[in-house]
């Protein structure tokens, strides 16, 4: 508008068709000297400055961030927002409901829409239901099942009718069929084998589908991405991404937040863009800036020339390991010098994946000549150079005059990153691969711990003989069940899965196999993977080595693997043994994968078809063999490993333009399944209350203009908990559990235990949600003793299910505190981690430390993260937990308020809220986000 206090900025490019706020005519030397990535948040500040969310005052502090770094509150207008199914569906359960909460107070309900684009990727809900050596490997019908899920007592065959079915020409079509076991089924190609699992998944998700298209037609600005186009990161690197747009006559930065901590991969094309609960994306969604202290900086210098047999994964890894021991939690890091002209744009976004992990914001590539080269491939930007250049931010790494000035500088020599892994619980825990086998042996004699098993020494030799499909095999501590090629993390980076591919054609020709029983799947991000690796030659081999493709979207991730065969689960128990899995993703904590594999591990995508050719990661490659070829000559891993050239030259020949022409065809056609599903036509969703996927919370119930007092008074603790409590013990996730509170749930709505899905499918249903919160089998309780969920319900002195005793707390109108130690939230991004506590009826978390999203996500909740005084802890203060506690909050609450903490035994001590803006506490004050939003609407 004439009135913007920022005209006089505005220049133009294309023959004054496109116009652009050009910070450079401030004319202010400090521009100049601005890290790339804060220079991208004052444009923001200066197009979006109204004199309301964002001021002058906030343009003028980013401009002076050398002195304001660490102080200054400011807020941030990203391009858009990008929500995976997961979460994102609790995202528009929850505008589905403000529009019933305003609609019920006299407001136009169609009032509530996102005013920032967002697009929606179904990506999460993809379960390997078939794969072929499953199929291929099947007796006869009424025999009990062979293949590599055992036997078909779960699913019996006299439960055919009711069985996962058979592929057939649509959804109408499949839920009238009667269905066969699938382990009965005649092989079938790749191709069949995907689509089998993408039936299953639309079948099991119906509800959840009509309501993603109910939400791309009734909502304006959301684009909905079907289910089988591929994994959300994905998408955003090869079809969303733009690093600058285009709008209403102006160019500026793309940027984005994302409801997935993969969200920072697309940092490594110069868009800056993290990841935030959803909650946070929901405010961005309805106008809301992100607000943010602005950060520190912290410039990681690369040097050194990178090794020819290093993979972009173990680059990766060893970045993380510096930059988590450079302690730069809530930094943003930006990469420049003279090594980052050596990576590749998909070695950049593979690096920035890892962001999450080191607890930075971003991990920021800015725009050089690479990111022009790969972005030529789609020929999607003309006026990227000239814009980038003309408001400098552009950069030649080779030019050290060029160099911002940073909060500090970390220096990382790329020739010194060897092949590694990471295990057998956290992916911090690296381990050179030439140290494998003595480091596993190591887990088995140290104590229970995240490196250890103990394992008494006369049992490390046990080994367990087993039948499979006729043969005896022998498993051993040690032993790999499970191997899974998760291209979603490593896919933007082709060479490492091309050497993956060409690793598993040089096996075959050499006459190495995987043992049948080992769990092996190849689930590429998106058919881009596919389309190399078929077009290259190598996914005829991968497939013969058990590495089909099995569909698209997250599964072994999640925790949706497929059973092992019941023998293989057998010998695992008979003989206590630590089997392993060995995963190409990045997530891997203890029992996440399968309850029964205790040690599991990240590597590259062809070290796990190493691993599985092997058998075993207690396996020296330098020093033993993978096999034998049919002649009886041995095989090392070093025969069969592509050279750096070999593969450099596949991907030239191979990742080519058509493969994002592919991509885009996927997403702008649907697929028929998709296409004929059919969705209510209305303003406001007609809630089934039948349903029990698709389910109106209860955020909004009592919703009144003027917010209640936060006080906490005689408060109980529902759990009493120790360090790093991670997303995974918090928020339900995987499969759901036969005894748990949520299947108990799920029982009396008669649905049967094979009906019931996953926590990730049913995450629109805040009934399962609460009930999953808290019910992780790993959850360390202090109150119990040991690992389960399970609490104290104090009163009574009974143990309960977590929600067992939280509903009773709540029917009885007892507020709720949560105590922990440090690190509490750890872990990838999920907005269950705060509304699930919420409606539990915890009001506070009291720990030593959080981990700052999942703070920010207990604000946005309406619940008080409050940390213990430096020095302190429940020990120290010797608490027992069975206390009562009183927070009697003042009438004027600020940032980082020391509060007193008053128990029912006489005894106070302070803590200090973490409430980091004044923005934060006004959230909090409204009982929340939503409920602040819902108001101003009203």
């Amino acid at each position: 508008s004439a009135e913007h206090p920022y005209n006089h900025l505005i220049d133009t490019l294309k023959d004054g068709k496109i116009k652009f706020f050009n910070a450079r005519k401030l004319n202010d030397p400090r521009y100049d000297k601005l890290p790339l990535s804060i220079r991208v948040l004052l444009e923001a500040a200066i197009r979006n400055c109204d004199g309301f969310y964002t001021k002058e005052e906030d343009v003028q502090n980013i401009l002076d961030w050398q002195q304001q770094q660490n102080k200054a509150e400011v807020p941030f207008s990203p391009a858009r927002v990008l929500l995976q199914d997961f979460t994102g569906i609790p995202a528009m359960v929850d505008l589905a409901a403000m529009r019933d909460a305003v609609a019920k107070h006299g407001v136009d309900p169609s009032l509530v829409n996102p005013k920032c684009p967002t697009d929606l990727i179904v990506d999460h809900s993809l379960q390997i239901d078939y794969n072929k050596c499953a199929i291929q490997n099947a007796p006869n019908p009424g025999s009990q099942c062979g293949g590599q899920r055992g036997s078909c007592s779960k699913a019996a065959c006299s439960d055919s009718a009711a069985s996962p079915g058979r592929p057939s020409a649509s959804v109408q079509q499949i839920e009238n069929t009667p269905l066969l076991c699938p382990f009965h089924l005649k092989p079938v190609s790749e191709t069949e084998t995907a689509v089998k699992n993408q039936e299953m998944e639309l079948i099991r998700n119906k509800e959840r589908l009509q309501f993603f298209k109910w939400c791309s037609k009734a909502f304006k600005n959301v684009n909905v991405v079907p289910p089988d186009v591929g994994a959300v990161h994905q998408v955003n690197l090869e079809y969303l991404s733009r690093v600058v747009q285009v709008r209403d006559g102006f160019i500026y930065p793309d940027s984005v937040v994302g409801t997935d901590s993969h969200t920072t991969m697309i940092n490594g094309l110069g868009i800056l863009g993290w990841g935030v609960g959803g909650i946070e994306s929901e405010a961005v969604m309805l106008g809301q800036p992100v607000s943010l202290t602005l950060p520190q900086v912290v410039g990681c210098k690369l040097v050194g020339s990178i090794n020819p047999l290093t993979t972009s994964i173990d680059i990766v890894l060893g970045i993380t390991k510096h930059l988590r021991q450079a302690g730069i939690s809530g930094k943003f890091v930006e990469f420049f010098g003279p090594g980052v002209s050596q990576l590749s744009a998909p070695d950049r976004t593979t690096i920035a994946n890892m962001c999450p992990e080191y607890n930075a914001t971003v991990s920021f590539f800015p725009v050089d000549q690479v990111t022009l080269k790969h972005f030529k491939k789609t020929k999607k930007l003309e006026l990227l150079e000239s814009y980038m250049k003309a408001v400098k931010l552009f950069r030649s790494y080779e030019d050290n005059s060029e160099d911002p000035e940073y909060s500090e500088v970390i220096e990382i020599d790329l020739s010194s990153m060897v092949p590694h892994v990471s295990g057998p619980k956290r992916p911090q825990d690296r381990v050179a691969v030439s140290s494998m086998k003595q480091d596993f042996q190591s887990c088995l004699d140290e104590k229970v711990g995240f490196k250890g098993f103990h394992i008494a020494k006369e049992k490390q030799e046990t080994r367990v003989p087993f039948l499979h499909c006729g043969q005896e095999y022998q498993l051993a501590h040690g032993s790999v069940v499970i191997a899974a090629v998760i291209s979603c993390t490593n896919n933007c980076n082709p060479s490492v899965m091309l050497t993956a591919g060409l690793l598993a054609k040089k096996a075959v020709e050499a006459g190495l196999v995987v043992k049948p029983y080992i769990r092996t799947s190849l689930a590429p991000g998106s058919g881009m993977v596919t389309h190399y690796l078929n077009t290259s030659g190598v996914l005829p081999y991968l497939s013969q080595l058990g590495f089909e493709v099995i569909g698209y979207g997250c599964a072994t991730c999640v925790g949706n693997t497929a059973p092992l065969p019941e023998a293989v689960v057998d010998a695992i128990k008979q003989g206590d043994l630590v089997a392993c899995g060995v995963l190409s993703g990045n997530r891997h904590f203890e029992g996440r994968l399968c309850d029964c594999v205790r040690a599991n591990y990240l590597a590259s995508p062809p070290l796990v078809v190493a691993y599985a050719i092997a058998g075993t990661v207690g396996i020296d490659f330098e020093k033993e063999p993978l096999g034998f070829t049919s002649e009886g000559k041995e095989v090392y891993l070093r025969d069969i490993w592509p050279s750096r050239e070999e593969v450099q030259q596949t991907e030239e020949d191979k990742v080519i333009s058509s493969m994002f022409r592919d991509l885009r065809g996927r997403m702008e056609k649907g697929n028929i399944f998709w296409n004929n599903i059919e969705c209510p036509d209305s303003v406001v969703f007609p809630w089934d209350h039948k349903s029990t996927y698709i389910r109106s919370p209860s955020f909004f119930s009592k919703l009144v203009k003027v917010p209640p007092p936060q006080s906490i008074e005689n408060a109980h603790a529902l759990l009493f908990l120790g360090d790093k409590v991670t997303t995974d013990h918090i928020s339900p996730a995987g499969s759901i559990a036969r005894v748990s509170a949520a299947a108990k749930y799920l029982l009396s709505k008669r649905l049967t235990p094979r009906e019931f899905n996953s926590y990730g499918a049913r995450r629109g249903n805040d009934a399962v949600m609460t009930r999953g919160t808290f019910a992780s089998i790993k959850l360390q309780n202090r109150f119990i003793g040991k690992a389960g969920p399970k609490t104290l319900h104090i009163p009574s002195n009974q143990t309960l299910d977590v929600f067992e005793a939280a509903d009773r707390y709540q029917r009885d109108g007892i507020p709720l505190i949560i105590l922990a130690g440090k690190d509490y939230g750890s872990g990838n991004s999920r907005d269950w981690v705060a509304k699930g506590p919420y409606l539990l009826g915890v009001r506070a978390v009291i720990a030593e430390s959080f981990e700052k999203l999942h703070k920010n996500q207990l604000v946005g909740m309406g619940i008080m993260p409050l940390q213990f005084l430096s020095g302190q802890n429940a020990d120290s203060l010797e608490l027992s937990g069975k206390e009562r506690f009183s927070i009697i909050l003042p009438e004027s609450l600020s940032p980082r308020q020391q509060l007193t903490v008053k128990t029912s035994q006489g005894k106070s001590f302070d803590v200090i809220s973490l409430f980091d803006t004044e923005m934060d506490v006004l959230f909090f004050q409204h009982g929340g986000l939503l409920r602040y939003v819902a108001r101003t609407l009203l």
